[in-house]
C-alpha cells in the first residue's frame, strides 16, 4: 500500500489528487455545519458511524493482508497462536487468499473498540446524552461514507491488489486513530456550552487534517510525524511464506485428531486466564444470579465465543498437519491450507524428544519434539499427536532413540492435590460458615472467583501431567 518517499518534494501526482480528495471529502461537514445547522452532535454521529464502518473494514481487510506482522513488544493478540500459521485458504477462486495468522490482529481491532469507544459512547448517549435527529442530510452523508468504504475495498484493495503491499498490523493504525478523534468530539460534546460555529470548524479541520496524515502514510511514504509504536508506518515486513525442498515425499505420517481435540481443553482453560476470558466469567456469574433465561444466555455467549476460538484455534493449529518426510527434511506440511508450516533439517545432531503431556498419557498417544526450532509462542515445535512414535520414527526415517514418557510421581501429586484441596476450602468455607450469608458468599464466589480458578487449573495439570 506504502510506496518509498523522499519527502513531500516526490509526491506523486496520482498520490496528490488521492490525497487532494480525502481532504475535499474530510471538508464536506462544513456544508452541514454551515449551510444545514449541523450541531457538534451531528459531527459525533457521522464520525462515530465513519470510525464504526472503518474498523469493520480494517478487520475485513486484515484478513486478506499478505505481508507479515512484526506485531508489538509486550503485546498478546488473541488467538495469538494462529499467528504461527503459514498459507491462506481462498473463500472464492476470485478472491485473495485469507490468512489465518491475520486472525489475531483482526480480532484486536474488534475487541479494541468493543472495550473502548463503544461502551463510552453507552454510556454518554444513555445517561442523560444529547438528543439525535437523523435528518436527511445527515442520513445522506452516513450513506455516501458506506459506500465510499466498500468502493474502496473493492476496487483499490482487492482490484489493485493493495492486500499484496500491506500487513494486518499496519491496518490497525486507521481505525485507532479515528477512535481517537470520534471520543475527543465526545468529550467536546458532553459540553452543552460546546456549540460554536468556530469549534465546529475547528473538529472539522483536525478530522480532515488526521485523516490527510493517515493517507500519506499509507500511499506514500514514511509518516511526517512518528506517533508511537501502534501508530508507526513501520509495521510490516516480508511474507512469512516457506518453501518446500524440492524432493519427493517417501513417508508421511498423520496426526490422531481426537487427541488434538482432547488437547484443546486446556487451550480453552488458558483461555479464561486472558483479561477477556476473566471479563466473561464475571459476566456470566452476575448473569446467573438474576435468575433471568435472558440475562443468562447474554452472559454465556461470551464464554461460548471462548471456547469457540480457542477449540478451533487450537484444531486448525495442530489439528490439519500432515508430517512428510522430503529429502533429508522433516516437514510439518498442513493438508487444509497447503501450505508448509516448518521444515527441519534431520542428520545425527537432531534432537528429539518425548513430550509429557497430559493427552497422551489418556490417550495413549505420543507427542514428540523437536529441539532448537522456535515457534512463535517461543515453545519447541512438535510432531504430534501420534498413535505410535515408535511407528512414526520408523515411517520417517527419524533419529529417535527414547520414546517412552517419564515415569509417575506420586510425591508431586500428592503435594499438587492437598494445595487444590487447600484453595477449594476457602469458598467453601464461605458456604458451610453459620456467619455469612449465602447472598454473600456467591458475590464474593462470583467476583473473586476466576482469580482462584487460575492456580487451580494449574495444579491440576501438574498432577494429571504426573500421573
Amino acid at each position: 500500500m506504502r510506496r518509498p518517499s523522499t519527502g513531500p518534494e516526490s509526491l506523486p501526482v496520482t498520490a496528490a489528487l488521492g490525497l487532494a480528495l480525502v481532504v475535499v471529502a474530510n471538508l464536506l461537514p462544513l456544508v452541514g455545519v454551515v449551510a444545514w445547522g449541523w450541531d457538534l452532535t451531528s459531527l459525533l454521529v457521522l464520525y462515530w458511524v465513519e470510525a464504526c464502518v472503518t474498523m469493520v473494514m480494517a478487520a475485513v481487510k486484515a484478513l486478506f493482508a499478505e505481508r507479515g506482522s512484526p506485531g508489538i513488544s509486550g503485546s498478546i493478540e488473541p488467538l495469538h497462536e494462529l499467528r504461527e500459521k503459514r498459507g491462506g485458504w481462498r473463500p472464492h477462486p476470485n478472491w485473495p487468499p485469507l490468512y489465518p495468522r491475520n486472525v489475531p490482529f483482526a480480532l484486536s481491532v474488534v475487541g479494541a473498540w468493543s472495550v473502548t469507544a463503544l461502551p463510552l459512547t453507552l454510556l454518554h448517549w444513555g445517561a442523560d446524552g444529547p438528543d439525535i435527529a437523523l435528518s436527511l442530510d445527515l442520513l445522506a452523508g452516513i450513506g455516501a461514507l458506506l459506500v465510499s468504504q466498500v468502493r474502496d475495498f473493492v476496487t483499490e484493495y482487492v482490484g489493485d491488489e493493495e492486500y499484496a503491499t500491506v500487513s494486518a498490523q499496519e491496518l490497525l493504525q486507521t481505525p485507532i486513530q479515528l477512535g481517537v478523534v470520534v471520543l475527543s468530539v465526545g468529550l467536546l460534546a458532553a459540553d452543552s456550552r460546546a456549540g460554536s460555529l468556530a469549534l465546529l470548524v475547528g473538529v472539522v479541520l483536525v478530522k480532515a487534517a488526521v485523516s490527510a496524515y493517515r493517507f500519506y502514510a499509507d500511499h506514500v511514504g514514511e509518516p511526517l510525524v512518528q506517533l508511537g509504536e501502534r501508530f508507526t508506518a513501520d509495521a510490516s515486513e516480508p511474507p512469512p511464506e516457506l518453501d518446500l525442498p524440492d524432493a519427493p515425499v517417501r513417508g508421511r505420517v498423520g496426526v490422531d485428531a481426537r487427541s488434538v481435540l482432547l488437547g484443546s481443553v486446556w487451550a480453552v482453560a488458558f483461555g479464561f486466564a486472558t483479561r477477556f476470558g476473566m471479563g466473561s466469567l464475571v459476566v456470566a456469574g452476575f448473569a446467573a444470579l438474576t435468575r433471568r433465561p435472558l440475562w443468562i444466555a447474554l452472559g454465556l455467549v461470551p464464554l461460548l465465543a471462548v471456547v469457540a476460538g480457542r477449540v478451533c484455534s487450537f484444531y486448525l493449529r495442530y489439528g490439519t498437519i500432515e508430517y512428510q518426510r522430503r529429502g533429508e527434511n522433516l516437514v510439518a506440511y498442513d493438508t487444509l491450507l497447503d501450505a508448509p508450516q516448518w521444515v527441519v533439517p534431520v542428520d545425527s545432531t537432531t534432537e528429539f524428544s518425548v513430550k509429557n503431556a497430559i493427552v497422551d498419557r489418556l490417550r495413549g498417544t505420543d507427542t514428540l519434539t523437536v529441539a532448537d526450532v522456535a515457534s512463535a509462542d517461543g515453545r519447541d515445535v512438535q510432531l504430534g499427536p501420534v498413535r505410535d512414535a515408535e511407528a512414526a520414527a520408523e515411517t520417517l526415517d527419524l533419529p529417535v532413540e527414547e520414546t517412552a514418557r517419564p515415569a509417575r510421581d506420586p510425591t508431586v501429586i500428592a503435594a499438587a492435590s492437598l494445595l487444590v484441596l487447600a484453595f477449594l476450602a476457602v469458598p467453601a468455607g464461605l458456604f458451610l460458615a453459620p456467619q455469612v450469608e449465602r447472598s454473600t458468599a456467591v458475590g464474593i464466589v462470583v467476583v473473586l472467583g476466576p482469580f482462584g480458578a487460575i492456580p487451580v487449573v494449574a495444579l491440576l495439570w501438574v498432577v494429571l501431567a504426573r500421573i
